[in-house]
């Protein structure tokens, strides 16, 4: 019979080495329940695990990584997770648990989400977003986690309506019908905000700061008249 050796190689005393910043895995995902403002909302998350690796050690339990994630997002079946940034925390402080010899923890998780918009005309539509979390978290130094949105929108440029005005001597601005024409743009916008553990911050805030500040939103899909009201829309709000 084979006899196989229970020496652990990754604890092996490493000399000569050189100390890794970043060691660990990516891509896992898992599906998590989010509660937040009494409501249920069911995430798809991809994340990402990192811990630094001393000179002095061969190698990293990468097993330990995956215990650690699917140890916190089978606890939130029973206790509902408050925010991805909160679950990037508790993965954050777990790594350091079971990676002794680690003294920094990183956690990125990714996850589309979906909010109930309504279009010019007051039809109801499900638009989609993306969700992005970090937490890091120094051993002896505290906790720091971020939430973010990415954003999809419209502008619709000043500087081309203002030149349209010269070239036209604002007699488009006269007519006082229709907004000085432009050109539009596809608008892709990522507002992340980092905070100490104690804060939070709503999600779904951001989304509204950053759909606010294009010259009008986009929809997953539009009629003739509901893409003729984007449009005006958008031109009456030059950004």
């Amino acid at each position: 019979m084979m006899r196989i050796s229970k020496s652990d190689v990754q604890n092996r005393y490493l000399t000569n080495g050189f100390k890794l910043t970043r060691v660990g895995v990516t891509g896992v995902k898992k599906p998590v329940r989010v509660h937040r403002d009494g409501r249920d909302t069911c995430l798809t998350c991809e994340i990402d695990v990192f811990v630094d690796l001393p000179s002095t050690q061969r190698g990293s339990h990468l097993s330990r990584n995956l215990e650690v994630i699917a140890e916190i997002v089978e606890q939130g079946v029973s206790e509902p997770i408050k925010g991805l940034e909160v679950l990037a925390a508790d993965i954050c402080r777990r790594l350091l648990d079971r990676h002794e010899y680690a003294t920094y923890a990183e956690v990125h998780i990714n996850a589309d989400y979906f909010l109930e918009r309504s279009l010019p005309t007051g039809r109801r539509s499900i638009e989609s977003y993306k969700l992005i979390a970090r937490a890091t978290h120094k051993r002896g130094d505290g906790l720091m986690k971020m939430i973010g949105a990415r954003v999809i929108g419209m502008t619709a440029c000043p500087c081309a309506m203002e030149t349209v005005d010269e070239i036209q001597g604002n007699t488009l601005k006269q007519e006082g019908c229709l907004p000085t024409i432009s050109h539009n743009q596809r608008n892709v916008t990522t507002a992340k905000l980092e905070v100490p553990e104690q804060f939070e911050v709503e999600a779904d805030d951001l989304i509204e700061i950053v759909e606010a500040s294009f010259s009008s939103p986009t929809f997953e899909i539009l009629k003739r008249t509901e893409e003729a009201n984007v449009v005006i829309t958008a031109h009456r709000n030059p950004k």
